[in-house]
């Protein structure tokens, strides 16, 4: 089992609750990220956190190709 897998299948859990429950998956997003960055605190600096959810933010868009190096 992969840690892509185990996440996915909370999440999608966290979200069908939250939609049953009437609170919407937007809500129940906000709270799961806020819970990652608490968590990513315990053992990063806020720099680094800063700088990994900066990467997530410009590269979200599922239409633009990633530009990757090669030798």
């Amino acid at each position: 089992m992969y840690a892509s897998e185990v996440a996915q299948r909370h999440f999608s859990a966290a979200v069908d609750e939250a939609e049953t429950a009437g609170l919407g998956h937007e809500v129940v997003c906000r709270a799961l990220l806020s819970l990652v960055i608490s968590k990513y605190l315990e053992t990063r600096s806020v720099a680094d956190i800063q700088a990994e959810l900066r990467f997530v933010a410009e590269n979200c868009d599922p239409d633009t190709d990633f530009m990757f190096m090669r030798p």
